[in-house]
């Protein structure tokens, strides 16, 4: 009950401190000059994957790496399985072209980069610094592109609208000091229920972060992507779910691996990776089309939605089976 009661409380304080942290340093830099464009794809785009962020690098101080690696992975197969499926169930996402053509390559050069530097079962600090490298590129990327093409592109579209208007700095200031004391807190509970209930099923704990832990740092995007398909703001949707698993691996992992080197359970590799590349070449099979924007049509959808639930019940079956 006390593990199930930190789980609880811990996601509900993450997800509240990264919200609280990224209102204010969006605000804090709009008040000072800088431009919503540059904060939305900057602040905000680090702010999807904050509770991912702080959940892994927490569980990689303490020494339970399999949490960290299982979250990560765990969460890019929530956000294309369970959310992008049951958003696609709610309204039919129609996907644009410059996004089929750009993001979804970038998303598979960096799903390649992540399986190389894992394949030695290893990630190293010289490994956290590349993918940490990789996401400082793959920002100023982002930035330049968003500069030229501004808000007709849909991934900077999808950042930008987060920023909040009107927040004046005093308040701005007290949430970013208010987020920055309640993350790592939030994080430090969460990761001690996770543990916990790991050694009380009898499970690993790559498996709780696979299942548990992924789901519960997905929640944010969860509710992005459901509210963006009921005001049918396709673009948003898939911006963010894209963008999120983009600093999943790079940030996620890459932040990890430089607080402490990783070993990596062979397991994770054969099973969780190649379920987090079919999914995402199955997704964009499934939307692919020769002419025109995308679409994820409501019978792919489920297909994705059954997809990810297929896999949390053999991952759960395995480890209640030993």
């Amino acid at each position: 009950m006390i593990a199930l009661l930190e789980l609880g409380a811990g996601f509900i304080l993450l997800v509240w401190a990264a919200d609280r942290l990224v209102s204010g340093a969006s605000a804090l830099a709009r008040n000072v000059g800088i431009s919503p464009l540059i904060v939305g794809l900057t602040i905000v785009g680090f702010g999807t994957s904050a509770p991912e962020m702080v959940v892994s690098a927490m569980s990689s101080l303490r020494g339970n790496p399999s949490l960290a690696i299982g979250n990560a992975i765990g969460s890019n197969i929530a956000n294309v399985g369970l959310i992008l499926g049951l958003t696609a169930m709610i309204y039919p996402l129609r996907v644009e072209r410059v996004t089929l053509k750009r993001e979804f390559p970038i998303l598979g050069l960096i799903m390649l980069i992540a399986l190389g530097l894992m394949g030695n079962l290893h990630l190293s600090r010289m490994d956290g610094l590349v993918l940490a490298c990789g996401l400082l590129l793959l920002v100023a990327g982002m930035v330049a592109l968003g500069m030229a093409r501004g808000q007709n592109d849909p991934l900077t579209s999808s950042l930008t609208e987060n920023v909040p208007d009107g927040m004046q700095t005093p308040r701005a200031v007290f949430w970013i000091l208010i987020g920055l004391f309640m993350l790592p807190l939030s994080a430090h509970i969460l990761v001690n229920g996770a543990v916990t209930l790991a050694l009380i099923a009898g499970v690993s704990e790559i498996v709780v972060g696979l299942t548990v832990v992924a789901l519960g740092t997905s929640l944010p995007e969860l509710a992005a992507a459901a509210a963006s398909a009921l005001l049918k703001k396709d673009d948003l949707a898939i911006g963010n779910i894209l963008g999120s698993n983009m600093f999943n691996l790079l940030g996620v992992l890459g932040i990890a691996a430089l607080v402490h080197p990783l070993p990596i359970d062979p397991v994770l590799l054969y099973r969780d990776v190649s379920v987090m590349f079919a999914l995402t070449l199955g997704l964009f099979i499934l939307v692919w089309r020769r002419r025109g924007p995308g679409l994820i049509t409501r019978p792919a959808a489920v297909i994705l939605f059954l997809s990810f639930l297929v896999y949390q019940a053999v991952v759960i079956g395995t480890a209640v089976s030993g």
